[in-house]
């Protein structure tokens, strides 16, 4: 009778602590890359604002003229009650142009730091995420200047009558108006912000279609805080806009979603 040697099976031997930690050492470096490269955006980013911030500091006194224009003759010669006053008005004029100028590239920079995680057909709307979202933006400060200040300006400023004369500071004044000018070209994200919730699959045209009368509520109540008046002509002018955007965003979601359907 032949008789056959078996070999004992290898015993099974203990991973090396390398190969144990292999996989706590992916994520840990994964999410160390992540965070150095929003670090990396960011500067990319603030340096673009703050070289943008330093060329429009020669032109803050034509920028400041260029603000004063919506209030027309109502508005007095403007005044600063602290010495750094004039100067801190210049820097954060400068500022907000820097950052209007910079817009381009910083959501260059919001794209390309969303992207790894994008699938290869999203990738393609970045130069529409771009451009688009610089143009609304765009539109919402231009709507703010030649349509919402000349009437919200002059009637603030003329609410005091003939007992009492304004005495505004140059800072109170920048701040007024810049502030209406970024919230209203926020606001005007709107529809772009509505077709990328929509391609990932958050929102939907016919769930929007059903929120209208939310959506009604809700966008009085932002007019009303991005306008500091109360007046009635304001807050519509200001309403009917946003509303118009609501209606554009519901056909871009049904858009969003129909392509998304095809993908």
């Amino acid at each position: 009778m032949s008789t056959e040697l078996v070999e004992p099976a290898p015993t099974a031997r203990p991973a090396a602590p390398e190969a144990q930690l292999s996989t706590g050492d992916e994520r840990r470096v994964s999410l160390t890359e992540h965070l150095e490269e929003l670090r990396r955006r960011l500067w990319i980013g603030l340096g673009a604002v703050g070289l943008a911030s330093a060329v429009s500091f020669a032109w803050a006194g034509t920028l400041i003229d260029w603000l004063k224009r919506p209030a027309g003759a109502r508005l007095p010669r403007l005044a600063f009650f602290s010495p750094p006053e004039a100067m801190v008005a210049y820097v954060k004029v400068a500022i907000t142009a820097g950052l209007i100028l910079a817009l381009p590239v910083v959501l260059h920079e919001l794209w390309a730091f969303l992207r790894p995680g994008l699938t290869a057909r999203e990738r393609r709307y970045g130069l529409v995420f771009v451009w688009c979202g610089t143009g609304l933006f765009f539109a919402g400060g231009a709507f703010a200047y030649w349509g919402l200040l000349p009437i919200t300006l002059p009637f603030l400023l003329g609410f005091g009558g003939a007992q009492l004369e304004p005495v505004i500071s140059i800072s109170q004044y920048l701040s007024f108006t810049t502030t209406v000018i970024l919230a209203c070209g926020a606001v005007f994200q709107l529809p772009l912000a509505i077709f990328l919730f929509a391609k990932l699959g958050l929102v939907s045209a016919r769930a929007l279609r059903r929120q209208w009368r939310t959506a009604v509520v809700a966008m009085t109540f932002i007019a009303a805080i991005v306008t500091p008046t109360t007046d009635a002509a304001t807050l519509l002018m200001l309403t009917m806009p946003m509303l118009a955007l609501y209606e554009v965003s519901i056909w871009v979601a049904a858009l969003a979603g129909s392509r998304r359907r095809h993908d």
